[in-house]
């Protein structure tokens, strides 16, 4: 499940996955990644990675996410001339509009939407796109922080009195998104970012239904005792096991530099060679050869090759301009957006182990009282390995044992569910 890149100055290593759960019948989350397959690319565009948890009736919801991740990511190629905050921001009103426009044509699809949440490795930094209760996190050096808002009712009463997301009155829900995208004819999106590079970084994109069944503490511990491709499958089964009402989608995306390289800066326009510069030149070409008309052939070639060549340049002119136009930023000089929200320290250490321990026990207390189909010389031999890779210090191994023990149940529950079924 891990898929791996080296390219130009750094590796990455990233996985997704998009699970059903274990009550719905139909998935309304989506997930999309699409890495820059050369250096040239990756200084011009990056890599792109975007999840969307739809809703609406019937397969609105899932429409809605579909048509959210297809769409992002070759908008934002096909933007390539704009900076690449502008042409992220721009892909995520294109998806819009392509959303809208489907819910209004059809009497099943009306009302529809997503959340969005978009994240895009550049040189300069990572910039995040954001619309809904979606996230993305960052860890780094053993903390999390989520670099994105909800925009979710709690989240904007907890803004709106100064409060925090415990204090919140029971009585508001907690279900209720104060923004979509392809519910209204236009949408308000939030960018985050650049935020700079720096090995080792590892970046959590993930609905809510992660979210709403784990702890940021939980998070943060997966993600730094293990690879993408197993982080992703411990994250969605720990929410899973926890009830498993919703879709539950996770991408984990660990970026390194290699050695010797300096970590990345704030924002520059990229140095990449652009087409402008080009038509720029045949611009004035066309105005030498009319140059050159007026004395072979007369004004009227020369008027031809004039006007020609005079268009070229203007367009090019335009496109240089726009593709060396600077990143926009915050008027203070801060970069946009005002992320990151939360921070959680989560280092691998005792605590840790233990946290997974417990919910390692509390899933055997469930699964024996209610007769689950567990393999249980497995799981207890995976436990006593947990706990003595914690008793020897060796923290994330621990861990590691206790996610194995969490898939292992929810592989063997869903396979007793389908033999009772059929």
């Amino acid at each position: 499940m891990n898929r791996k890149l080296t390219i130009a100055n750094h590796r990455l290593e990233y996985a997704l996955l998009s699970d059903v759960g274990l009550v719905r019948s139909m998935n309304q989350d989506a997930v999309a990644a699409a890495v820059a397959g050369s250096e040239e690319v990756w200084q011009q565009r990056g890599h792109v990675f975007v999840v969307a948890d739809g809703m609406g009736a019937h397969a609105a919801g899932e429409l809605a996410s579909k048509l959210a991740v297809d769409t992002l990511p070759l908008s934002y190629q096909k933007h390539r001339w704009r900076p690449p905050p502008d042409a992220l921001r721009k892909a995520v009103h294109d998806a819009n509009a392509r959303i809208y426009a489907r819910a209004t044509a059809n009497e099943e699809f009306r009302g529809m939407g997503t959340t969005l949440s978009a994240l895009v490795l550049v040189p300069q930094g990572a910039l995040i796109a954001h619309v809904g209760d979606s996230r993305v996190y960052r860890l780094r050096d053993g903390t999390l922080q989520q670099l994105t808002f909800d925009h979710s009712l709690v989240w904007e009463v907890c803004e709106a009195e100064g409060i925090t997301e415990d204090e919140v009155p029971a009585y508001i829900p907690r279900n209720v998104i104060t923004r979509s995208v392809g519910s209204r004819p236009e949408v308000e999106v939030d960018m985050e970012g650049p935020f700079p590079l720096q090995s080792g970084d590892t970046f959590l994109l993930c609905s809510d239904g992660l979210t709403a069944r784990t702890r940021d503490q939980e998070l943060g511990t997966i993600l730094g005792c293990l690879a993408p491709g197993e982080a992703v499958q411990a994250l969605v089964d720990l929410a899973i096991t926890r009830g498993g009402q919703d879709n539950v989608s996770a991408i984990v995306v660990r970026y390194d530099q290699a050695e010797g390289t300096p970590q990345s800066t704030n924002p520059a326009p990229s140095s990449a060679k652009l087409p402008g510069a080009a038509y720029l030149w045949a611009g004035l070409s066309a105005a030498v050869f009319a140059a050159a008309g007026s004395l072979a052939w007369g004004p009227p070639a020369a008027l031809a090759g004039g006007a020609v060549g005079a268009l070229v340049a203007i367009v090019a002119a335009a496109i240089h301009r726009h593709a060396h136009a600077t990143w926009p930023r915050r008027l203070d000089g801060r970069p946009l957006g005002r992320g990151p929200y939360t921070t959680c320290p989560c280092p691998p250490d005792q605590q840790a182990a233990q946290l997974f321990d417990a919910t390692v026990r509390q899933l055997q207390e469930v699964a024996q009282a209610e007769n689950w189909p567990i393999d249980w010389p497995r799981f207890n031999a995976l436990a006593d390995q947990a706990r003595a890779a914690a008793s020897s210090g060796d923290y994330c191994g621990a861990v590691r044992r206790s996610c194995q023990i969490i898939t292992m149940v929810v592989d063997q529950t869903r396979t007793g569910r389908r033999e009772t079924a059929g």
